[in-house]
């Protein structure tokens, strides 16, 4: 387009936006003023305007995050017909609702997507701006259905992926590729399985087919949210501001060590204890480790009454805990049963004692108050209820799972692997989460003690002591001068009153109750997980609803998924769908051609994603005695101070400065520096992909330090004396 024509059409679509923008903000005032009645809600229960309130609420945060490239495309039809694309929808109420702005998600905005010159779609043209705050910069066009010199199609993608990287991940609605769309609109009610190397957008994509499910299933997906589950903190702090970026907040995003709410886990297993707890041979010892707590005493307990001394045998502790297993409740709930047996023997044995000579069974009324009274003394017998603790305590998850791994002997009676012996039971690990998780299903609840149950009791009767009082008064100014207190409020109000309302949203409600269940459910570096973390997950998602991304070349975890069949076919077989990414636009080629060659070596069938791109920089090497490894890092740092961008050091355990291969899976920075690969590739039987990961973090320049020689698959690297920067 000539320049003054292009002048002239730029502003045109200055024009256009503007008028976007106005309807933006007059939308954001109509709901704003929305919101204000919501919050007085006229008339309403609390619990309708709370509902209210909150709907409102997440409607102007989607308006109010687009006002950042509110429109970033447009597509002009072969029949005539001009399309803008956008992150929100916008209508024109005065002309029968007419699209202004189409959500990127809507059907019709496919073409955006995935239209090429051999397959247009219908299209003509396409057109990309690239905008600051509300201004449009420039312009770019792609002509489609015929070749065309010049076309620029591909500029706003390489413009993205070159750009200086920030604190976290960005959104890529305006630069989505075909091969990525097919997945985010994938109509697929099971598992979905997106697997892609590094740097091919698979974590990014997953987000957005989130935001896109949300959007064509909002009524059956928000009132219970979506679920993601990330690696480690840093990497979910990398990504949390995708989908708030897209108006979604009803996502909440873990750790797989979040799983059970209060938790803390402090340390990580070793590769023999972590597969031995991921394995689901574990659900076999920890029913065994709770039988192990279901004893029989080896000595008849004797049990002092006022009259009569009574005894717990071998034989009634065993008749106790067969009637309580049979019954098929959990250890804490089926010791009721195992108390009721218990207590009927020895009140039938002290009965027979007491009334020996002058009570037969045939007096029942004899017979049944005496055993009332014998019933409340074993209430309170303390002796009684020390022997009921030690042959069928109540437990915790807690509890069972440290005093586990404290004793050899429990761990020998359950059959558990020794590996599992430590010496603090409760320093939890990220592989404990789903041991802990399964016991409070194998446990069930613990009944409120005594003093907890008279708190309760003395809040309920303080609660009737105010509406009797309430009453009474009303009673007094029953008269047609004074209002009466039941015209102001109703009992069903007062007792609202005396709960604690629950202000919280979504996503901090669901984040804190272990029996939430989500509609759906994200898992990012899935090949990390273990069988028992999937047992969690599903017990998260009952519809079985997910996406999981992942890659099995970058697999560290002893526990993790071989195939993805293996982890997948217990619970949805013939229901999960595999969809493969092949393009890598994180990794220039000059670095990916080094990371290659070393997949080559670990993992010879395993296919490298194909870079998009090149950065003109070559990976550099340098070799350093030990101790001048602390300044190397000094100065890289230095280095990379001076320019735009993020840069990580990433190194084996034990190097100060250094952060290690699995705090960066699912990261990305500018520039990085790996130290020591050969000590990297040695740590552990995963080590080459540890150093696989490390090498692919890079979007702009790579550095290597190392005292000793470069592994086979580095040795091409360039010697820092011959790179300028």
């Amino acid at each position: 387009m000539p320049t003054e024509g292009y002048a002239e059409e730029l502003e045109s679509e200055q024009r256009y936006i503007d008028d976007l923008y106005a309807r933006l903000d007059a939308e954001r005032t109509r709901v704003r003023k929305h919101y204000d009645a919501a919050l007085r809600g006229d008339g309403e229960s609390l619990v309708e305007r709370d509902a209210q309130v909150r709907a409102v609420a997440n409607r102007m945060n989607r308006l109010n995050v687009a006002d950042h490239g509110l429109c970033f495309g447009r597509l002009d039809s072969v029949a005539g017909e001009r399309v803008y694309i956008g992150r929100i929808g916008l209508l024109d109420e005065a002309d029968e609702y007419e699209p202004l702005l189409l959500d990127w998600r809507a059907p019709a905005a496919r073409p955006f997507y995935v239209a090429t010159a051999a397959r247009p779609e219908g299209m003509r043209r396409r057109r990309q701006f690239h905008s600051l705050g509300r201004r449009i910069t420039d312009f770019t066009d792609e002509t489609l259905g015929r070749p065309t010199e010049g076309a620029q199609g591909d500029a706003a993608l390489l413009a993205a992926v070159n750009a200086p990287r920030g604190e976290g991940i960005r959104d890529i609605v305006a630069t989505i590729q075909a091969e990525q769309d097919e997945i985010i609109r994938l109509d697929h009610p099971g598992v979905l399985v997106i697997e892609g190397g590094p740097g091919t957008g698979k974590t990014v994509v997953a987000l957005h087919r989130v935001a896109y499910l949300l959007y064509t299933q909002r009524e059956r997906m928000a009132r219970h949210g979506v679920l993601v589950i990330g690696p480690n903190p840093a990497f979910l702090r990398h990504i949390g501001r995708v989908l708030p970026s897209l108006g979604e907040t009803n996502v909440v995003f873990m750790t797989t060590g979040d799983l059970v709410p209060g938790l803390r886990v402090t340390t990580e297993d070793n590769p023999d204890a972590a597969r031995a707890k991921g394995s689901m041979k574990m659900l076999d010892v920890l029913a065994a480790a709770i039988a192990d707590r279901q004893r029989v005493p080896e000595q008849a307990l004797p049990i002092k009454l006022a009259d009569v001394t009574v005894r717990i045998d071998s034989e009634t502790a065993e008749w106790a805990i067969q009637e309580a297993r049979d019954s098929g409740l959990p250890h804490n709930d089926a010791r009721a049963v195992f108390v009721d047996v218990v207590t009927w023997v020895l009140t039938e044995r002290a009965i027979s004692r007491i009334g020996k000579g002058w009570l037969t069974r045939d007096d029942k009324q004899a017979w049944e108050h005496l055993r009332a009274e014998l019933l409340d003394e074993l209430g309170d017998h303390d002796g009684f209820n020390t022997a009921l603790d030690r042959l069928w305590p109540e437990l915790t998850p807690e509890t069972l799972l440290a005093e586990l791994y404290e004793s050899r002997e429990r761990l020998s009676a359950a059959g558990a692997d020794e590996s599992l012996l430590r010496a603090q039971g409760d320093a939890w690990t990220v592989s404990d989460v789903p041991l802990l998780d399964e016991l409070v299903d194998m446990l069930g609840g613990i009944k409120p003690d005594a003093a907890a149950e008279r708190e309760r009791q003395e809040e309920a009767a303080y609660a009737a002591g105010v509406l009797d009082l309430m009453v009474a008064r009303e009673d007094l100014m029953a008269d047609e001068d004074h209002l009466l207190a039941t015209d102001l409020i109703g009992a069903e109000d007062l007792a609202e009153r005396f709960i604690e309302r629950d202000s919280r949203d979504l996503a901090e409600r669901a984040a804190a109750d272990r029996d939430w269940t989500y509609r759906h459910v994200v898992v990012d570096e899935a090949q990390e997980l273990s069988e028992m973390d999937w047992r969690v997950l599903m017990r998260r998602c009952p519809s079985k609803s997910f996406t999981v991304v992942g890659d099995l070349a970058q697999r560290r975890s002893a526990a993790g998924a071989t195939s993805w069949g293996a982890m997948l076919d217990p619970y949805v077989a013939g229901r999960w769908a595999y969809r493969p990414l092949s393009v890598n636009y994180r990794t220039p080629t000059e670095i990916m051609a080094f990371a290659a060659a070393l997949l080559a070596e670990f993992a010879p069938g395993a296919q490298p994603p194909e870079s998009v791109r090149a950065c003109g920089v070559r990976p550099w090497a340098r070799r350093v005695d030990d101790d001048e490894i602390p300044t190397a890092i000094d100065e890289f740092r230095d280095r990379e101070a001076g320019r735009e961008g993020t840069s990580v050091v990433i190194g084996p355990p034990g190097i100060p400065g250094t952060v290690s291969p699995s705090e960066t899976k699912g990261l990305e920075f500018d520039a990085v520096l790996v130290v020591e690969p050969d000590r990297i590739l040695a740590d552990g039987p995963r080590g080459a992909a540890d150093l696989y990961v490390a090498l692919t973090r890079a979007t702009q320049r790579l550095g290597v330090l190392h005292s000793a020689p470069l592994p086979p698959a580095l040795s091409g690297l360039s010697a820092l004396e011959s790179v300028t920067d």
